[in-house]
């Protein structure tokens, strides 16, 4: 059951409503007036639904008319952490703190928390106070690795942005399966994703109607014009 628990206004005539669904916090943000559509906002690794990042996302979506829901992540944000969580953070943070490749534990990780997330993605969308059919999903690194299964067993989903993520057999199998139209990010010199694997990955996507946007920079350097131009592509 989703128990909305604050609301804050924003600037712009943007709410923000803060709840809980099934133990999982949450928050939801609508722009005023009726929204166009709904967008996903799965948080990055280490994020939260009040990061700043997630904030600023939700405020470019909210000044096109679309409201957002994100959550937090297991393991992330206002949600404990388990002895296996702690377990695999303190092994990525070590091999990442030594410059030794953290990939493939940052992989498996990943794919552990998409395994709890997308039923709890599931369930809040049924929970949600929004009956339009316009359905999108932006995330990106450990957002992509639990909005690319989400959005392949998901058929409210209308479109996605993805990317700053590698392949992985799941991830490929999953990428095979979605038929939407999808963008996907890639910072050319990112420390955390091979450039191989995040262009293997895009290539595993079999939708027609994929584009691929590369940029200079490391794994937090996306431009903000491709934040804008991913708000445009999910508004239409």
């Amino acid at each position: 059951m989703m128990h909305f628990t604050s609301t804050a206004s924003h600037a712009h005539g943007v709410t923000r409503r803060d709840f809980v669904h099934d133990g999982v916090p949450g928050a939801f943000w609508t722009p005023e007036g009726e929204p166009t559509g709904l967008v996903l906002g799965a948080p990055g690794g280490g994020q939260h639904t009040h990061a700043p990042g997630v904030i600023a996302r939700a405020h470019r979506c909210a000044a096109a008319g679309l409201a957002v829901v994100t959550l937090d992540a297991p393991g992330h944000g206002d949600r404990p952490r388990t002895a296996v969580d702690e377990r695999y953070i303190t092994g990525i943070r070590t091999r990442t703190a030594a410059g030794q490749d953290a990939w493939e534990l940052i992989a498996e990780y990943n794919a552990l928390l998409a395994s709890q997330a997308i039923p709890e993605w599931r369930s809040v969308l049924d929970a949600l106070p929004f009956s339009g059919s316009r359905i999108g999903f932006w995330g990106t690194s450990m957002g992509s690795a639990i909005g690319i299964p989400l959005v392949a067993a998901e058929p409210r989903v209308r479109a996605a942005v993805f990317g700053l993520v590698g392949a992985t057999e799941g991830l490929v199998l999953a990428a095979a399966r979605i038929t939407v139209p999808v963008r996907f990010l890639l910072q050319w010199d990112d420390q955390l994703v091979a450039r191989d694997a995040g262009l293997a990955l895009f290539d595993a996507f079999t939708t027609p109607h994929k584009s691929l946007h590369a940029n200079p920079g490391g794994h937090g350097d996306v431009p903000d014009h491709e934040s804008d131009s991913a708000v445009a592509f999910l508004a239409r």
